[in-house]
């Protein structure tokens, strides 16, 4: 099996982890700049730790065999200190070249405030002028519906200058999905344990809603999740009686497709020969 993990936070990971995943058929993955569990003060924490993802951690990733791209962003969750925030945003547009570094991300909402709309919406900007794919995180639970509305909205008032088709709008659920999908954005499901989305209700939404345009991912960061929930879900989709080729598209050409967009991502869609 081969499969590209397009959203995972590395740096919350062990080495053991890349081997499990080198071993189960990874042989990519995303890392979008992340919140590290506390507000960080100062825009040059930001600059190093973007730093670490896209220098660093591609080195530890080679080890097992694994490409590691990154994106980078003020994660939602730090947006709401302006002050910061722009600091940091006067400073993206230095990396945008670096070699592993594929777009704007993920920025979104957390709480749907005044400052946090309006950081996503100098995200935006800058996506645009840089020419930029951009990766959107929506917000959690209760928020989710209003927050997506807010993200579509936004992006809807930039209709002449975005390409819908680079844009990825992520931890859609149920109640989201189609609203994304009629926009013409791509979607994510994102996997965990606990929160978000469950292995059988991704495949479930797979069989209802198709597979156009959509990336699964894990995202496996500090919290409680798990690296393997791709494997889990590619093992559903096979006891459901999916094909590999199948399993391929969803798996590893949707996020080759996409992420593809970006010149610096090399990797090309498959096809597999399937024998009777």
């Amino acid at each position: 099996m081969y499969i590209i993990q397009p959203h995972y936070h590395a740096i919350a990971r062990t080495c053991q982890d890349y081997e499990r995943m080198s071993q189960s058929g990874v042989v990519a993955v995303a890392e979008p700049a992340f919140w590290a569990g506390f507000d960080r003060d100062y825009a040059g924490t930001f600059l190093d730790y973007f730093k670490q993802i896209s220098e660093f951690e591609p080195t530890r990733a080679a080890d097992y065999g694994i490409k590691h791209f990154c994106w980078i962003a003020v994660n939602p969750k730090e947006a709401d200190n302006l002050d910061v925030a722009r600091e940091v945003l006067k400073e993206i547009p230095k990396l945008l070249d670096k070699p592993t570094v594929l777009g704007i991300g993920e920025t979104g909402l957390n709480k749907s405030s005044k400052n946090e709309i309006e950081i996503m919406e100098e995200h935006i900007e800058l996506s645009i002028k840089y020419d930029q794919l951009l990766l959107i995180h929506t917000p959690h639970l209760a928020d989710k519906s209003i927050g997506t509305k807010i993200i579509l909205d936004v992006l809807h008032n930039r209709r002449n200058e975005i390409n819908p088709e680079k844009v990825w709008i992520d931890h859609v659920e149920n109640h989201t999905i189609q609203a994304v999908k009629d926009a013409g954005y791509w979607y994510g499901f994102t996997l965990y344990p606990i929160t978000k989305c469950s292995i059988n209700r991704c495949v479930d939404m797979i069989e209802r809603y198709g597979t156009e345009r959509l990336l699964v991912n894990s995202s496996a960061d500090w919290g409680p999740s798990d690296p393997m929930l791709l494997q889990q879900a590619i093992i559903e989709c096979q006891r459901r009686g999916h094909s590999r080729n199948e399993i391929i598209e969803i798996f590893h050409n949707n996020p080759a497709k996409y992420l593809g967009q970006s010149e610096k991502f090399k990797i090309k869609p498959i096809r597999i020969i399937e024998l009777d």
